[in-house]
């Protein structure tokens, strides 16, 4: 592996021409798409005359459950940060705050936190929450055998084991037990000191949601929300749209301000534009960075950037044929150009990426990556017994996301970088929640992928995406390294931050040399909003917290 500098700059003049025309056919594509899907536009309207707030939120994609703790994709995400809360969340700046707790202590070895729960707080169903609501949540999740898991309905909550080490029972399981002193005080006790529990806490799939509503729908939760969040939920048209309406018993005098806010799914970025510059919707993430330009210069409209806090990759099923291979991956990583697809597809608004988490978090690993080398690609291949070149599957993004806001167009570019080794490339479209079953489960030998930082520090990030407990559920490459796990473990117990961080490098190293999957690159995603938007901030994990939002027509 050579380390240095990832990307070539001596791309020669046939394969800058066919970048360039990936890049043009994707505008005139996206020139010819509809206006997207107006069927809230005379609710809004007639919502208005009414004097009713309504906000319309235009996403790429829909949810693919509504119980934020049995899925971690970032379009569910969105939704269900109005609708429940953690205990503690992060702001802007990715500083813990106080959310249902209002107050903590950590004990001097770091072994017990003491959370102190807002009073007078109720569900959306018209429960209490209190310590017992608290408990409740924590062991559905911990327990395969607790009333509300649901296992046996098929329920996983994907974020739990990469991040707590395990299960109740399991030996690796961080809580040793929780204790519930009083309604509004509740006592985790850890096994181990782990340095960034308290941030684990701010993932919205540690979210609270009614013990009632647990018991009412069974199984069917992901489909009723029912939290202590500014917004209730009211429907959910699947692909279509989801429309949460104002909780009048919401904790905070005066909030959230708006009436009603509808997520409408208009896959296409470009027609979603269409419809913010109509008016048919409000806000629009997954803006075209062709587009920002206009959007500048068009005085109904606002563009704000996200910091970069993401990671887009190639991903390889490792378990499968001829990714078992680990020097054909390696090949791969060598042919792919990434700095020209940065330089095509994102401009100023993105840059290559070296590893597999954001590189705005601690212990980012600048001095590792591969370099452009097409000969040193097809001298491995030949080497790997494949002189006559072979055919894959790529797996492509059928929805625009923060970090492939037009992944038809890069997984394009690819097909293309590796022909020039000899492998043609078959390109796969699913539709969403069918994509990302599919890749769950292992169907895929190469796809498209990524993720979004959600609480400041990678451990989440390399434990979902390279321990083998959490094959199908965040790692989808289905790699398994002995010894990066140890170092996941060691990492885990290590408080000190500055040691945290030498850790996690040496981590990056050797999942740089094994290649389950290949960073292409670091993003700061688009949005535009309607001038009528007031007190919009876009919040870097991109689950925009809509509380204070407000709308002047």
């Amino acid at each position: 592996m050579h380390v240095q500098n990832i990307g070539g700059k001596n791309m020669n003049w046939r394969r800058k021409s066919f970048i360039l025309f990936i890049f043009l056919l994707s505008l005139l594509l996206a020139a010819c798409g509809g206006n997207g899907n107006d069927t809230e536009n005379n609710e809004k309207n007639n919502t208005a005359n009414n004097e009713e707030k309504v906000i319309i939120y235009g996403s790429g994609g829909g949810p693919s459950a509504l119980d934020p703790a049995s899925v971690n994709d970032g379009e569910t995400a969105k939704i269900t940060e109005q609708v429940t809360e953690g205990l503690v969340g992060l702001d802007e700046s990715f500083e813990v705050e106080p959310r249902l707790a209002h107050d903590w202590d950590i004990s001097e070895d770091g072994l017990t936190y003491t959370f102190y729960l807002e009073e007078g707080v109720t569900f959306h169903d018209g429960t209490e929450f209190n310590a017992e609501a608290v408990k409740t949540n924590f062991e559905r999740w911990s327990d395969p055998e607790h009333e509300f898991a649901f296992r046996d309905e098929n329920y996983v909550y994907p974020r739990y084991v990469p991040i707590f080490g395990g299960e109740k029972g399991d030996e690796g399981h961080l809580i040793e037990e929780i204790n519930v002193i009083d309604d509004y005080e509740i006592e985790f006790v850890l096994r181990r000191p782990d340095g960034i529990f308290l941030r684990n806490l701010t993932i919205s799939s540690f979210n609270i949601m009614s013990p009632a509503a647990l018991e009412e729908y069974g199984p069917d939760i992901d489909q009723h929300p029912v939290g202590t969040g500014p917004f209730k939920f009211v429907e959910w048209q699947k692909d279509e749209s989801v429309t949460l309406e104002k909780f009048e018993d919401y904790r905070e005098e005066g909030l959230p301000v708006v009436d009603k806010v509808i997520f409408e799914v208009i896959p296409e970025n470009s027609a979603r534009l269409i419809a913010l510059r109509a008016g048919d919707i409000d806000i629009m993430d997954g803006v075209n960075v062709e587009d920002a330009e206009s959007i500048e210069a068009d005085d109904d409209l606002e563009l704000i950037i996200r910091d970069e806090n993401n990671f887009g990759y190639l991903g390889f099923n490792v378990e499968k044929e001829p990714f078992n291979d680990k020097s054909v991956r390696q090949a791969i990583n060598y042919a792919i150009d990434r700095e020209a697809i940065v330089e095509a597809m994102y401009g100023e608004y993105g840059r290559v990426a070296t590893n597999p988490f954001p590189s705005s978090e601690i212990g980012y690993h600048e001095g590792i990556g591969y370099e452009f080398d097409l000969g040193k690609a097809r001298e491995i291949l030949e080497e790997s017994g494949y002189a006559d070149g072979l055919e894959i599957e790529l797996w492509t993004l059928p929805i625009p996301r923060p970090y492939f806001p037009n992944p038809e167009a890069v997984s394009e570019i690819i097909q293309h970088d590796l022909a020039e080794i000899g492998i043609d490339v078959i390109i796969v479209n699913e539709e969403w929640a069918t994509y990302l079953d599919s890749i769950d489960n292992g169907e895929q030998q190469m796809f498209m992928l990524g993720g979004t930082g959600i609480n400041g520090d990678p451990s989440y990030g390399l434990n979902l995406q390279l321990r083998e407990d959490s094959f199908g559920s965040g790692n989808n490459t289905f790699y398994h390294n002995p010894e990066v796990e140890k170092l996941l473990d060691e990492a885990l117990e290590i408080i000190d931050e500055d040691e945290r961080v030498e850790v996690y490098k040496e981590i990056q190293e050797i999942v740089a040399e094994d290649v389950p999957k290949i960073p292409l690159v670091h993003s700061r995603p688009l949005v535009a909003i309607s001038k009528d938007v007031k007190n919009f901030v876009a919040h870097p994990t991109t689950s925009d917290k809509l509380l204070e939002v407000d709308i002047e027509r």
